[in-house]
Order: structure tokens, then sequence, then C-alpha cells
């Protein structure tokens, strides 16, 4: 019993965070406020109701094979059922990589080994806009040791001048606390990072949200909309947080769908995220299904151009 008392502690410690006072209420409900959508008209989007991705919409091509515990992969991205589909899977063979001459000199670059694999998706290349809404509706992956997340950036980000006015990483949502699920507690987190991701890197972790339904077994609808001076945050189209942390961004960003092991060098294992160890193996594969992703820009933006 006592056990059982001390996770369940734990796992509301990890909700609400520490005891510092700014950090206690950030796993909040949605507010009952909602997004005005007569202000926007839709200028992009994918509803995913073909047999493959599109590629004049999307991109996969780059040097990023590894990434954290696990590894990036165009085979882990399927259209089917009205879906875009990112699979995880652990494998016992590595992946060949299409890319390789091309991208084999980057510093980053790794070559494929056997482990976990799964993907990511980018219209960098292929849209990008600024300002605006930006909406995807997704189902996230029930499995402890990875996470999902519908993003946006651009090559500003990694600017070191001490604001984030020439880009941001806008992390829409991020499922990272599966491990909270067995005590009915889904939540998603909504971050900004800006100034490169080394020493001078920037981070706001803008807030954890409670969600209903459930965002492992139904879907739920992420949002954020992005103006000159905030960006606001919502879940089903309710707001959730507002923020201008080192100042919004004012140059086109591009998006990302994608899903992340936890680990590092490409071996899976538990990370501070809180997402807890990797416990899905053999035949179980995680999905990040997602039923469209549509951009807005505001009618007034629209009549002055």
């Amino acid at each position: 019993m006592k056990k059982r008392f001390l996770s369940f502690l734990i796992a509301l410690l990890s909700v609400f965070g520490a005891a510092a006072p700014e950090n206690l209420g950030l796993a909040r409900k949605p507010a009952d406020k909602a997004l005005d959508k007569s202000k926007f008209q839709l200028v992009w989007q994918d509803e995913f109701d073909g047999d493959s991705v599109d590629w004049n919409k999307w991109s996969y091509e780059w040097w990023v094979t590894e990434r954290r515990g696990g590894f990036w992969h165009k085979d882990m991205l399927e259209v089917k059922d009205g879906k875009l589909i990112i699979h995880s899977e652990c494998l016992d063979h590595a992946l060949e990589n299409e890319y390789y001459e091309k991208w084999k000199d980057e510093i980053d670059f790794k070559d494929y080994k056997p482990g976990w694999y799964t993907s990511q998706i980018t219209t960098n290349g292929k849209y990008e806009q600024k300002y605006g809404y930006f909406e995807a509706r997704c189902k996230v992956p029930a499995s402890t040791g990875m996470w999902s997340a519908f993003w946006m950036m651009n090559d500003g980000v990694y600017e070191i001048d001490g604001t984030g006015n020439d880009g941001t990483e806008i992390d829409v949502f991020e499922s990272l606390s599966y491990n909270l699920h067995r005590f009915g507690l889904d939540t998603v987190e909504s971050n900004l990072h800006f100034d490169g991701y080394r020493e001078a890197h920037r981070y706001k972790h803008v807030g954890k949200y409670l969600i209903k339904p459930d965002p492992y077994a139904d879907f739920v609808t992420y949002g954020v909309e992005w103006n000159p001076d905030e960006y606001i945050f919502y879940v089903n189209g309710k707001e959730t947080a507002r923020s201008s942390f080192g100042g919004v961004s004012d140059n086109p960003e591009y998006l990302l769908l994608s899903t992340e092991i936890a680990g590092n060098n490409g071996i899976a294992e538990e990370d501070p995220k809180n997402t807890g160890r990797m416990r899905i193996m053999g035949d179980e594969h995680p999905q990040f299904e997602i039923e469209y992703v549509r951009c807005y820009q505001y009618k007034d933006i629209l009549e002055n151009q």
C-alpha cells in the first residue's frame, strides 16, 4: 500500500512540477475560452486521403539518421485509411539509407544500426508560413520511452542573438508522460526554444495540460495561433496558454510531425523527460496517427497582400 501511494505521489509531482510556487498548477485543464476561427482563412492542408505521402507537400530527406535513443527512417511513414501513420518498431537489422551518398559527409551524419526505428516528416522546402493558426488532429503512441510532437521551426532558431525574433522552435504539443497514464493523468506539453541547442540555448516550458478524451486512444486536436504579439496554444479548440517568451518569431516557419525514442546514441533508455523506460518489445508497434494538418492565415493579412 505504501509503495502504491508513493508511486501516485511521484506521479502527481511529475504533473504539477516541483513544489516551487511558480511551477504549481502547470498541469491544468484547457480553459473555456474558445478559438475564434472566423478571423482566419484556410490556406494549406493535408487530409491524408490518398494511399501514399504527398511529396509535393512534405519532405523527408536530410542527414539526420540517429535521433536520441533510436533512428529516423523514411520507411516508417505510411498513409492509410485517411491517416498519416508514423510507425515505431525495434529492428534486429539496420535499414538502408537511400540518401547515404548525398549526406555522408555531414558532420552529424551517422550510419543506421539495429535498434528502435521511427520517423519524422516536415514541410521544410515545401511550405512555410509566418503568422496564422496551425492545427493537427492526432492520436499519440501508447508507450513509455517515446513521445510524439507537432512543432514548427526555421533556420533562425540556430542564430544566437538573445531573442527568438529571428526564429523559435514552437512545440505545439509533445506527449512526454505516458508513464502517468495508469494514474489517469494524461498530459501533453507545449514549449518554446531559440538561440540554438548548446550553451546559449533559451527555453520556456509554456505548460503541461490534462487532456480528455484519452490522447492515446482517441484523436485530439492541437493548435497554436501565432501573431506579432504572442503564441496562443489550444487543445480541442480551447485555449491552454499564451506566451511571448524571448520575443515572437517574425520569420516564416515550416511544420514537423515526429516521434522520438528516449535515450542517447541510438540506444533506447529512460531519460529525464519523464517518458519512463521503453517497455514495448516484440510484435507491439506503437503508432503516431495524424488525421489532418491545416494552416490558416489571418484574413486581414491576406487582404493586404
